[in-house]
């Protein structure tokens, strides 16, 4: 048999030789390439291996690439003037800044009327007119006279069946529960606690004075503590870094401050007591004692780590200060302002418009899988079709 193959190897055309080869030889690359992936893929999923990359890349970051030492001295030296200039850039943006807090401040004072209209709506001390309670959706605008008038008579129906609250209950706790960002630090135990949650307001600084914002929490008199706002400060910073002037990139928050809560006896949600059972190492007796340790919860959000002089923490605190920034600042710029979109999850939407994007992408892949099996010549649909349940024989 070596013989025959032989024979018709030598008699092939030496041309056609050549093309076996090259088939032959892009075979081999594709299964190389397919064990690469795979290698790549596992290595990925390694966390010590994408440690031991960050650590690299975070090496090279900012790493000279050689081309400036290259330069002549002359062109050295006007890189030089044009960092200066950089430099001069960033103050001029500190300023930009200062005057954006201060637009920012000047419209705040445009939007509190509003805002505090929203507060009576939400506590029931104002009750609007059907005027102010219009709004029309797209749905509506479809319906005949006659179903909207059926649709508002079963509306007060319904009504008449239920009771009657008194302003929007459970407001500010139903827009905690949709932003993922604030739910995440929701225990179960917070949750009677912030149905007393009245309003949250923001106050910026006074002109001339240290850029800061404090987001206030208005509470009604409740069981649990007697403080009726609770306060969170944030301290921003916005002037180029005089050691790193190009590492500006607008203001920053440098720290924050929360305030004591004046918690009810017994109520303290932020602590619960543990019983542990202790043995004598002598004796051998058992004795059971009981320690009061943190407890997680929201309102731990008003007892921020303290940043020492030295401004060094370690990475718990920087972590926990890190995701406290995070969440202050989307209060202030996301959740006062569109407070009731976020109660509706309208915005909650809109937050998550990227992923829907992605989502339709992986779609088409999928119809582009779909047609590539039916455009395959040796495609069977017979053989993957699988018949229903019902049709299946016993």
């Amino acid at each position: 048999m070596a013989d025959i193959d032989n024979k018709d190897q030598a008699e092939m055309d030496p041309a056609d030789m050549e093309d076996v080869e090259d088939v032959e030889e892009e075979e081999t690359g594709e299964v190389e390439n397919s064990k690469a992936r795979q290698l790549t893929v596992q290595m990925m999923q390694n966390p010590q291996i994408l440690a031991a990359l960050q650590e690299r890349l975070d090496g090279l970051n900012g790493s000279p690439s050689g081309y400036m030492e290259s330069l002549p001295k002359v062109v050295k030296r006007r890189v030089n003037a044009l960092k200066n200039l950089q430099a001069k850039c960033a103050h001029i943006e500190a300023k930009f800044y200062e005057e954006v807090h201060e637009l920012e401040r000047k419209y705040a004072a445009l939007y509190q009327p509003l805002f505090d209209k929203r507060s009576e709506i939400v506590t029931a001390a104002y009750e609007p007119t059907d005027e102010e309670c219009e709004w029309k959706t797209d749905e509506e605008e479809e319906l005949t006279d006659e179903m909207k008038e059926k649709a508002k008579l079963e509306e007060e129906k319904k009504d008449e069946e239920k009771e009657n609250p008194k302003g929007i209950p459970e407001f500010w706790l139903t827009v905690f529960k949709n932003v993922d960002l604030l739910s995440d630090m929701l225990q179960e135990h917070d949750e009677p606690v912030l149905k007393h949650l009245q309003d949250i307001k923001v106050k910026f600084s006074d002109p001339g004075q240290p850029m800061s914002f404090t987001l206030e929490f208005h509470f009604e008199p409740n069981e649990f503590f007697t403080n009726t706002v609770l306060i969170k400060t944030y301290k921003m910073r916005s002037e180029p870094d005089e050691s790193d002037p190009f590492s500006f990139d607008g203001p920053e928050i440098m720290s924050c401050t929360g305030c004591t809560i004046d918690w009810t006896k017994g109520k303290n949600i932020t602590l619960k007591t543990i019983k542990k059972k202790q043995k004598h190492k002598g004796r051998g007796t058992v004795r059971t004692v009981t320690k009061t340790v943190p407890n997680d919860s929201f309102f731990n959000f008003f007892t921020p780590p303290e940043v020492p002089e030295s401004g060094e923490l370690d990475e718990d605190s920087e972590a926990i200060l890190a995701a406290d920034f995070e969440i202050g600042h989307f209060i202030r710029e996301r959740i006062v302002p569109r407070a009731v979109l976020y109660f509706t999850g309208e915005a909650i939407e809109d937050d998550d418009d990227d992923y829907d994007e992605e989502g339709e992408e992986a779609d088409d892949e999928e119809g582009e899988e779909e047609a590539d099996e039916e455009n395959d010549p040796d495609y069977d649909p017979k053989k993957d079709a699988t018949p229903p349940a019902e049709c299946r024989q016993q």
